[in-house]
């Protein structure tokens, strides 16, 4: 039971790693750094480049993309340095994440601490590590053109869902060995809201990535309305996808929905037995939505006053919005966990 604690406890630390991951993937989106780097050397990488010269050679390819056309052209080589940072210390991470996750296996299997029944989960955890990677250079490549200045906000969503998922079942997995079956309750029916709340939440995060990828904020940065109407003028199947004041609206809207819900979960997680871990932490969820939903206000508000390539107001506001959306998908995470299944022994 100790090796196992022991080897959940390495998840956790994966969890956590990959959160900090996240939110630096947010701060070289916001500080417009995710199109400095234009080459992909996942293991040449590593190393910052070592000279003046390897500095000049890397910003005269960034000058050959549309980004520094149309947005950057006034860039000097230390502006340049600055957007090269975060997206390099953000493609480091993943490297030393990378690190952290493969040694311990290495050495958990040495000691034969690896249990036959997990290695299915840790291959599959693996697997979705290796294709989060590509899934980010596919992103960034589609802004390595002469015609885009982001990147896309379709592939910019799949590589935040596609990290959202790998966290969740990292966070699931290292529950599984550090939860006793004891310490879970069946209730069948707080399951499945719980389920609905977490699909929601999906949804959610998917506009959110879009309203990032688009800067759909500043569209309407007003609250309660948005631009003195409550519906927008135009809603086709398209403009749910690519047109930023209905995906404004959507993503707007979901959050009442979600709040709402949340509400109607803390009063069902209230009739649990009260000497349950879910009973006792059933207000997570709960402050963690109220909060979300604020800071969504504030940074919409605050939308149209972004820093260039730097971290201002605006920017601090929507980090903590990202890092109280992903805390509250884990909250539900954990419960979803802990309302085993009726059949489950």
């Amino acid at each position: 039971m100790k090796q196992q604690k022991l080897v959940g406890a390495w998840l956790m630390l994966g969890v956590a790693m990959l959160m900090i991951q996240v939110l630096l993937g947010g701060i070289t989106r916001l500080t417009g750094s995710g199109l400095s780097i234009t080459e992909w050397k996942p293991l040449l990488g590593a190393l910052p480049p070592a000279s003046e010269t390897e500095w000049l050679r890397l910003f005269e390819k960034y000058k050959q993309i549309a980004q520094f056309k149309v947005l950057n052209t006034d860039f000097s080589l230390e502006n340049f340095k600055f957007i090269f940072f975060w997206e390099w210390f953000h493609r480091n991470w993943a490297r030393f994440i990378g690190i952290v996750f493969l040694l311990p296996f290495v050495w958990f299997l040495w000691k034969r601490m690896i249990r036959k029944e997990w290695v299915p989960g840790l291959i599959a955890l693996f697997t979705l590590g290796l294709a989060q990677g590509l899934i980010g250079w596919i992103m960034v490549a589609s802004g390595l053109n002469d015609e885009n200045l982001y990147v896309s906000h379709i592939r910019l969503a799949i590589h935040f869902l596609s990290a959202m998922v790998l966290i969740a079942f990292t966070y699931s997995f290292g529950l599984f060995l550090w939860v006793s079956p004891e310490q879970r309750v069946i209730n069948s029916p707080l399951r499945k809201l719980t389920m609905g709340i977490l699909i929601l939440l999906g949804i959610q995060l998917l506009y959110g990535a879009f309203m990032a990828g688009l800067k759909a904020g500043s569209a309407a940065p007003t609250w309660p309305d948005q631009n003195g109407v409550f519906l927008p003028t135009s809603f086709d199947i398209a403009s749910c996808f690519h047109a930023p004041l209905t995906i404004h609206f959507i993503h707007r809207n979901l959050a009442y929905g979600v709040s709402m819900l949340v509400i109607f979960w803390y009063l069902q997680a209230r009739k649990v037995h009260m000497s349950t871990a879910l009973y006792r932490y059933r207000m997570i969820p709960l402050l963690l939505v109220i909060v979300q939903v604020c800071l969504g206000i504030f940074t919409v508000l605050r939308s149209q006053h972004p820093s260039r390539n730097a971290m201002g107001g605006f920017e601090t506001l929507a980090l903590l919005h990202q890092a109280t959306a992903m805390c509250l998908v884990m909250s539900f995470v954990w419960a979803l966990f802990m309302l085993r299944p009726a059949k489950s022994l």
